[in-house]
């Protein structure tokens, strides 16, 4: 089966810092390096599909996205982690960048960025995985056909959740950081 591991990138792969577009700013958050490596050993794809609405709303352009991400890489190589796809929305419907201002079916809720890594790496969405830290993270995992986790260590983002109170929203899973999410994986209870 080639099954894969979909992240969010900000709060999930690296720390969230709001709109960033300064390479210098990235940082990997806990145990990135450690869970994504695990991942990976055990046969899951890496991927991370990322909303970056930042582009739509002026705040940087894609070529300042893309020196961002390329921190991420070099960081999570030096852990000895080979990503197989990275994926980014730079839509957003109330931006002010008219080309990039636009609804789409790209933008987390929506599952357009896992459905075409899907696609084009071949991977079997039964039996893979969402990992992110907020709602749309989730829904888009479960409109795509993956198990689920949210990341949630102060449990915020549940009590969120719980409110809206609704289906596809609800995580499979919960965990406090990214080896309690990559232990949930490899569980042979999951």
């Amino acid at each position: 089966m080639n099954k894969a591991v979909f992240f969010d990138r900000d709060g999930t792969v690296i720390k969230n810092v709001h709109y960033n577009a300064d390479p210098g700013k990235v940082q990997l958050n806990t145990y990135a390096g450690a869970s994504l490596r695990q991942l990976r050993k055990a046969g899951y794809k890496i991927v991370i599909v990322t909303n970056q609405s930042g582009i739509a709303l002026g705040y940087f352009t894609q070529e300042q996205l893309g020196e961002v991400n390329k921190a991420m890489m070099r960081l999570l190589e030096k852990e000895g982690v080979l990503v197989d796809g990275l994926y980014y929305c730079p839509h957003y419907a109330g931006g002010v960048v008219s080309e990039y201002a636009i609804a789409c079916d790209c933008r987390k809720p929506a599952p357009g960025m896992i459905l075409q890594a899907s696609r084009e790496r071949g991977i079997q969405l039964a039996g893979s995985w969402m990992i992110g830290d907020i709602a749309d993270d989730i829904t888009a995992g479960h409109r795509a056909g993956c198990s689920t986790i949210l990341l949630d260590p102060s449990g915020e983002e549940m009590r969120k959740i719980g409110m809206a109170s609704l289906k596809n929203q609800q995580p499979d899973y919960c965990a406090a950081d990214l080896q309690e999410a990559a232990d949930i994986i490899l569980s042979p209870f999951t």
